[in-house]
């Protein structure tokens, strides 16, 4: 199993918000010592994304477990080269549509030439990272700031696109009144630098459950 990574900012960022937004205030506390936390690699984590895509969370581990089993390793580190070698055939019966195949293939083809700088991420502004994944087929500037929150454990990312964003800001600051994406920033500015945190609590206030990517 991978080891799980949290963000050393964590407790730093919780007092921040706390201090600064009445909201936080109370919701912070009411899930006591659960973290954001990273797990698997870059590419396994993208492709994850990509198998996951329109179909239910269930379903997409059920795919996910058949695709994974036609690769040799463990499944939370995927080797790109060897999902360029796999027979398309082979990928639409683990469940697979020919479109994600294709996706999937693409994906492989940018780790695998090194045409996304993995090791240069580190370095590289936010968003730089996304022009880099949205170049490739299948991932969009939703899931790019998603591996920037759950795998690259970026701090200050908010993810306007995110249905469960904005249903949480609704909640929670608006009385849960409709709010446009102009109100999420305005919202979402006062959260800065911290604003991957501030989102990761909302979604808990609308699950219990981790969100897990």
């Amino acid at each position: 199993m991978p080891s799980l990574v949290t963000p050393d900012y964590w407790d730093d960022a919780c007092k921040y918000l706390a201090k600064r937004d009445r909201v936080m205030r109370k919701l912070i506390p009411q899930f006591g010592e659960a973290r954001l936390q990273s797990r698997g690699d870059a590419f396994t984590t993208l492709a994850r994304s990509i198998v996951g895509q329109q179909i239910s969370v269930k379903a997409a581990q059920s795919v996910w477990d058949r695709f994974a089993s036609l690769l040799p390793g463990p499944t939370h580190r995927i080797p790109p080269s060897a999902v360029l070698e796999l027979d398309a055939a082979e990928m639409r019966a683990a469940g697979l549509s020919a479109r994600k195949i294709e996706y999937l293939h693409d994906l492989a083809a940018h780790f695998d030439s090194g045409t996304v700088h993995v090791k240069a991420w580190a370095g590289m502004d936010d968003e730089a990272i996304i022009e880099e994944l949205v170049a490739i087929r299948g991932i969009g500037r939703w899931t790019a700031e998603m591996f920037l929150i759950f795998h690259l454990m970026r701090p200050n990312v908010l993810p306007l696109d995110d249905l469960g964003l904005l249903k949480g800001i609704s909640q929670s600051y608006f009385s849960g009144e409709p709010v446009s994406r102009v109100e999420a920033r305005e919202v979402g500015d006062a959260w800065a630098p911290f604003r991957s945190v501030a989102t990761w609590y909302l979604w808990r206030s609308l699950d219990p459950l981790p969100v897990d990517y």
